[in-house]
């Protein structure tokens, strides 16, 4: 594991993004510094045990956090780098009631896997084992005047997304709306198929390492993702169409902003710019009689860093 300057244990899980919740570490940004944020899978452990959601009483979905990043501005944009991601020995596959694209397929009982994780191997089945690709399904900054939930609805400044590629090499940047940004990491995923037809998949406890810079007045509207070949730009709207719009708009803008005509914006993306969708959890609250039915889409548009000069 990289070294860790800064460990913050399970212990500090919270139930939301909340700028009234008293930080666990103040940080100065781009010193390089690491902190391993430890995530907490207690709620699926209870839920193999006792067969329900109903007798589950750990939190879904707890972030560890939060933490305060001197200097980080309403305006400004948090630069978190995902150094590395360290997995536990097992993880879990299940079924939730009404969750999920598949879930008339699975019926009104929970379902439940415990997933073996070793030497880099997922072992989904008795017979079919994938390479562990280790992501943050839960990170985001508190946003202002209110708690951001960790399972749904995503926000403009983060939160539950599932976003395969805040993967370790990448570079998630996310708006700041409270003074200090209070950044909180959480659900991390041990392989997860783009999209998350089940809402779940194979969620895993593990340590994230992560550093943290402030980049100034970049004024996001949403999350957007720096990998080694791409810049994903994260729609977050309602409904879908309002979504890839949003998603669309803020590459094209991206585009102008280092030279681009707009001519040569619009070509290189109608011919480049591939789109999906994110995580399942949404971009509204949810029908409280349908707490795990998402309002809206959270969406990801990728640009190559081939095109940029």
């Amino acid at each position: 594991m990289v070294k860790v300057d800064h460990f913050l244990s399970k212990s500090h899980g919270q139930s939301g993004y909340d700028a009234s919740i008293e930080p666990v570490l103040r940080i100065k940004p781009g010193t390089g510094e690491t902190i391993g944020f430890e995530t907490d899978d207690a709620v699926y452990a209870q839920l193999h045990e006792r067969g329900s959601l109903d007798k589950v009483t750990a939190t879904i979905n707890p972030v560890t956090g939060p933490v305060y990043v001197e200097g980080a501005q309403p305006g400004d944009a948090l630069a978190v780098t995902i150094h590395d991601i360290v997995l536990k020995d097992y993880g879990w596959s299940v079924s939730l009631p009404g969750a999920g694209a598949l879930a008339d397929r699975m019926g009104e009982e929970s379902f439940s896997r415990q997933i073996p994780i070793a030497d880099g191997s997922v072992k989904l089945t008795d017979s079919i084992s994938t390479p562990a690709r280790p992501m943050i399904g839960c990170i985001g900054t508190a946003p202002a005047g209110k708690t951001g939930s960790t399972v749904m609805p995503s926000f403009p400044s983060g939160g539950n997304m599932d976003l395969t590629d805040a993967a370790p090499g990448s570079t998630v940047y996310l708006p700041v709306e409270v003074e200090g940004a209070y950044l909180s990491i959480g659900d991390i995923h041990a392989v997860m198929a783009r999209g998350e037809s089940s809402f779940v998949a194979i969620e895993a406890e593990g340590t994230a390492v992560v550093s943290v810079d402030v980049v100034k007045g970049m004024n996001l509207r949403a999350p957007r993702i720096e990998t080694a070949s791409e810049w994903c730009f994260i729609g977050i709207g309602n409904p879908v169409q309002q979504s890839i719009k949003n998603g669309y708009e803020d590459m094209f803008d991206f585009l102008i902003d280092r030279g681009f005509s707009r001519e040569d914006a619009y070509v290189v993306m109608s011919a480049l710019a591939h789109s999906e969708l994110g995580g399942p959890t949404g971009s509204e609250d949810p029908d409280p009689l349908h707490p795990f039915t998402a309002i809206g889409a959270v969406t990801v548009h990728r640009l190559p860093k081939s095109v940029l000069p």
